[in-house]
């Protein structure tokens, strides 16, 4: 049974000399940052955006629903007022 124990411990500390050493292997070259700016620039060109007409749409959908919870929390906020005023009295 101990020795179950010892050969998981043994693989978590080999786990993290494994991190330990891909983290002491990254550099900040102009050549790593070059080729960073460019596969970020590859997945940027991958991404579908939504047009102008799904855009438009949901930001309807946002400001109307951002108006309607704040009358939501507006007329819930006075009613509670209302109520602690009414016990404090």
């Amino acid at each position: 049974m101990t020795s179950k124990k010892k050969t998981q411990q043994s693989k978590g500390a080999q786990e993290k000399k494994s991190d330990m050493e891909q983290t002491e292997k990254i550099s900040f070259s102009p050549a790593n940052i070059r080729q960073f700016i460019h596969e970020v620039q590859a997945e940027f060109k991958k991404v579908v955006w939504p047009d102008k007409k799904v855009t438009t749409g949901l930001t309807g959908f946002v400001l109307l629903l951002v108006v309607v919870i704040s009358i939501y929390l507006g007329s819930v906020d006075l009613f509670l007022g209302k109520i602690v005023t009414m016990i404090l009295r």
